[in-house]
């Protein structure tokens, strides 16, 4: 019988969430933040810059690297947007 290994994508699955773990630990404990949806433009810069410079392209890291930025910016809120065509705002929790 030839060698299986089912449900091989949960073991990924699991691997890809302990890097991204480990890497937004990282980041906060740099930054001093509880939680990284608080990183600043600024930050996620400098960290996209280390990444890109200073992590090896086969880094197993780079995943979670790119995880957690994707997750930053899937988080951050938009002040204000148009909801339809007339220019009507949905507004966020900042009193705008």
């Amino acid at each position: 019988m030839a060698f299986q290994w089912n449900r091989i994508h949960k073991h990924e699955e699991a691997i890809e969430n302990e890097i991204f773990e480990r890497v937004k630990e990282a980041i906060g404990s740099h930054y001093e933040l509880e939680n990284i949806e608080n990183l600043t433009q600024e930050q996620v810069d400098e960290i996209i810059e280390w990444q890109e410079q200073e992590l090896p392209n086969d880094s197993v890291m780079q995943i979670g690297f790119d995880d957690v930025i994707n997750y930053w910016e899937n988080n951050q809120t938009v002040i204000a947007q148009p909801i339809n065509d007339n220019d009507e705002f949905n507004h966020n929790d900042n009193g705008c």
